[in-house]
């Protein structure tokens, strides 16, 4: 596994922390493609290895993977009438938003054939706010660091996978060359999902060592300046600001996916 991984929630067992981080990827990418039934479906996952985690917590004893209870709602309540010795995060706050999740995936026409109401963009938006609530907490219970230190460690841990963006012998390269820079740039950092160098960045855009001062004139400090990215100049770090992951999920993305 990724280090990353490993160190947000290195506490968990194997056979829960790779479901974990398995089933918040599935509902990340899902609504990245404007899937939104599979989002919310991938919500439900979500919750059972959530409630497992919790469950395991508090029994002293982790299960060696995530299972179903046959009443989400009542084993969640059931860790809330625990002895309060527990952490409040684990026994009420968690359990809490997995009902709130589970009712969602079970009683908002989600995986379920000729309901009244079809799966909507506000739902899966819903899913993936609260999933990512579900694993900032996690992360900074087990890893012990504060509540935004926790969202960036989450936001880390999203696999963006751009079709775009090809990988291939440690290099990312944009397909469609009629993009330009400034948009490479942005798609290409948000796929990395983490700070890029920018002698980094300029080999995946095969920008020579001659053209470097003017990538940086020309893509990078107009971007810094927009605030859709933060460009150090004195450590050559890049790192996507929310306002360039919005840009690239809501404009970009989109736009690069249409049919010519």
């Amino acid at each position: 596994m990724p280090s990353r991984e490993g160190a947000a929630l290195g506490m968990l067992p194997d056979g829960l922390r790779r479901p974990l981080l398995e089933a918040f990827n599935q509902v990340s990418r899902n609504f990245r493609e404007g899937r939104w039934e599979p989002s919310e479906l991938n919500g439900g996952k979500l919750c059972e290895v959530a409630y497992s985690i919790a469950r395991g917590y508090m029994d002293g004893v982790y299960p060696s993977g995530p299972s179903k209870p046959r009443d989400m709602v009542a084993a969640c309540r059931a860790l809330e009438s625990l002895p309060d010795t527990g952490p409040r995060s684990i026994r009420i706050q968690i359990p809490r938003m997995i009902v709130a999740l589970y009712e969602i995936r079970n009683n908002r026409n989600v995986g379920h054939v000729g309901a009244e109401v079809d799966p909507s963009h506000m739902d899966a938006s819903a899913v993936l706010a609260m999933s990512k609530w579900l694993m900032a907490e996690m992360v900074r219970f087990f890893h012990q660091v504060d509540t935004a230190a926790a969202s960036a460690i989450v936001e880390s841990l999203v696999e963006r996978e751009v079709p775009v963006v090809w990988q291939v012998a440690g290099k990312r390269r944009v397909l469609d060359q009629s993009i330009k820079r400034k948009p490479q740039a942005l798609v290409l950092i948000y796929a990395h999902s983490g700070p890029v160098k920018d002698e980094t960045l300029r080999d995946w855009m095969e920008v020579s060592d001659k053209e470097a001062r003017y990538f940086k004139r020309d893509v990078l400090r107009p971007l810094h300046r927009e605030k859709l990215l933060e460009y150090d100049e004195r450590t050559g770090e890049i790192h996507l600001s929310p306002s360039g992951i919005r840009q690239v999920e809501t404009d970009l993305i989109g736009a690069l996916l249409e049919p010519a």
